[in-house]
């Protein structure tokens, strides 16, 4: 892809992302530009994306999340993102069908990448969004869901799992589509002001 250093966009990258984002041509390149002033190598490290991330949550620890939100859009597994990954997670994450939003929420929380989520999958993720919750919202959860275990038991239930049973991406996508409740506890949203 990036053989060259020049800031302008390889059109086979141009035209890959204008067919598999919502994004104008002019966006891409706009922020491509932007993208190799933040990134003058044309990567993101993971720890500059931790660093990123961070600051959207600074009242509380966001790494380890951050940690796997890199891992789930490092497609290629080389350690950093690249342009195009960067913008497909944007895309993903922001303006992307709700189909694909839960296809790259279960690679997210399939952290060992073999196809399947298991109840320790969940529970290091719930984790990860637990520490990313100020205290006082945590006081506010519900009984039933108001530490990482508590949550992870409620949403295996939701999905009708036993211990050691394992979830598959289609039973994932289809559960968190049918029972916005499934959503709510796969995820945090940030209280702005009163709930």
């Amino acid at each position: 892809m990036g053989n060259n250093r020049s800031s302008a966009l390889s059109k086979d990258l141009l035209d890959d992302l204008k067919l598999n984002t919502a994004y104008s041509e002019q966006e891409l390149t706009d922020w491509y530009s932007s993208f190799l002033k933040e990134c003058p190598d044309s990567r993101i490290s993971r720890e500059r994306f931790e660093q990123i991330y961070s600051k959207f949550f600074p009242n509380a620890d966001a790494t380890t999340y951050a940690q796997h939100v890199f891992r789930s859009f490092d497609t290629n597994g080389d350690g950093t993102l690249d342009f195009r990954e960067y913008v497909v997670a944007l895309h993903l994450t922001s303006s992307g069908k709700i189909h694909l939003k839960l296809e790259w929420a279960f690679s997210l929380y399939d952290i060992d990448g073999n196809g399947t989520i298991n109840k320790a999958e969940v529970l290091e993720i719930v984790t990860a969004i637990f520490r990313m919750i100020p205290p006082e919202e945590q006081k506010a959860l519900p009984e039933d869901e108001n530490s990482p275990g508590k949550r992870t038991e409620k949403l295996w239930t939701f999905f009708g799992k036993k211990e050691n049973d394992k979830l598959t991406e289609g039973e994932f996508v289809e559960g968190v589509k049918n029972n916005i409740e499934i959503l709510r506890l796969i995820q945090y949203e940030k209280q702005h002001g009163n709930q």
